[in-house]
């Protein structure tokens, strides 16, 4: 069993260097925004700021796809992001019935290019 796990100091230097570390962060985080009022205008920037993050990298991959994405055409990336919003809206602002009827259309319709 110890030829399995290899060597107990490999071990220790993960826990002590890799897990510690995280969890002290964590935790201070978790006691710190226990603190923060939700609608303070910190969290609101806070929120915004990682809206335009996000929006910035989801127009970056439509306009330049990486790897296989490059093969699917414009028209079909782009009306994909139209279809994902609307089974967003219409499944009450579900972000998961948003991203998979958007990936659905884009394999079906490249699907049915080839």
């Amino acid at each position: 069993m110890s030829e399995f796990f290899g060597d107990w100091h490999s071990w220790l230097v993960l826990l002590l260097a890799g897990f510690l570390p995280n969890e002290v962060w964590r935790l201070v985080g978790l006691w710190v925004g226990k603190r923060i009022d939700e609608k303070s205008e910190i969290l609101v920037w806070v929120r915004a700021v990682a809206t335009a993050i996000l929006a910035g990298v989801i127009v970056q991959i439509l306009i330049v796809p990486p790897g296989a994405l490059g093969l699917v055409p414009p028209i079909i990336r782009y009306t994909s992001v139209a279809v994902g919003f609307v089974a967003y809206i219409l499944a009450r602002r579900s972000v998961v019935a948003g991203v998979l009827v958007g990936e659905i259309y884009v394999v079906v319709c490249t699907w049915l290019m080839t």
